[in-house]
């Protein structure tokens, strides 16, 4: 059984309350509590010794990442985060200077985005070093973006480059696109937005299932990263870059939806605004189901997928 399957067995009956707008199954639960004007986010994030970074990461990065990966899917619903939780799953030889410095990894974040650190718990777990990030964040009534809202004619649009996180050592240091999705939540009418975690290929179909709809990609105009293109041609093992882009994953773009009339105001716009940051449009939403991708060959299905824990 794999993540998704996995999810989808435990999600079938979950308790619910008039409170709950949103729930599984998006980046963030959306939480109604009679704000006049906003909506309440509520994320948690965990990342595992092993899995999401090394004993040899440096400890600094180890708290940028762990809390940068729950200000990512704030931004993905066009929100702003507010505060956060922490909790410490440390071994019994744990090095308390250590701690200090992944703490301080977390502070730094914080304060560049004004999120206060509220609290949290610490506990003990033999194996391996565990960090969990429970956050609340809000978005304004009206502005808050859902994955499930793409709609056949969309463009869709990703923002920076992808594939080589892990070679590039950039999914420990990167910078969550914060500033960049509340300008798109507010300044134009998206349709669907989604954080890019697991990969290009993996994100993209989490939208179109929410959404019921399909996609065609243009090969030619998906953004390859540097560090893709480098590892494809030092490393006789390594993926195609395309393929890096498509699958790699940890990337932390955004992809987002939006109607097509809109997209050449919204590229001339997005210039002014972030003029050193890339926004490539990649392809368009079709009626139907599945993803296809489009080369100088034609049009075929695109059998690549994300990263799936457990799989």
């Amino acid at each position: 059984m794999n993540e998704f399957e996995l999810i989808g067995q435990l999600t079938r009956s979950l308790p619910a309350n008039k409170s709950l707008v949103v729930g599984a199954g998006d980046d963030c639960a959306v939480l109604d509590l009679g704000l006049p004007d906003r909506l309440l986010l509520f994320k948690t994030d965990a990342v595992v010794e092993g899995t999401h970074f090394t004993s040899a990461t440096p400890p600094e990065k180890i708290g940028h990442k762990a809390l940068a990966r729950c200000l990512s899917d704030i931004t993905a619903m066009g929100g702003t985060a507010v505060s956060a939780l922490i909790t410490l799953a440390l071994p019994r030889d744990f090095d308390p200077a250590r701690v200090e410095k992944i703490y301080s990894g977390i502070n730094t974040l914080a304060r560049r985005h004004n999120v206060s650190i509220a609290g949290g718990e610490t506990t003990l777990n033999p194996e391996r070093l565990l960090i969990s990030v429970a956050m609340l964040g809000t978005a304004p009534r009206g502005k808050c973006v859902l994955r499930s809202g793409a709609l056949a004619g969309d463009a869709i649009f990703v923002t920076g480059e992808l594939g080589g996180s892990l070679a590039s050592e950039r999914h420990l240091d990167f910078e969550p696109r914060l500033a960049e999705g509340r300008w798109l939540a507010e300044n134009f009418s998206l349709h669907a937005m989604i954080d890019l975690s697991d990969g290009l290929a993996g994100d993209l179909r989490h939208v179109l299932k929410a959404s019921h709809v399909g996609a065609e990609l243009l090969a030619g105009a998906i953004p390859i990263s540097r560090s893709a293109r480098a590892a494809s041609r030092a490393e006789t093992s390594a993926k195609p870059p395309l393929l890096a882009a498509l699958t790699d994953g940890e990337d932390f773009e955004l992809l987002f939806t939006v109607a097509s009339k809109e997209a050449v105001a919204l590229l001339d716009a997005w210039k002014k605004q972030f003029p050193k940051l890339k926004l490539t449009c990649i392809g368009k939403i079709t009626p139907g189901e599945g993803v296809t991708i489009r080369d100088k060959e034609g049009v075929r299905p695109l059998v690549a997928h994300g990263y799936i824990h457990f799989a």
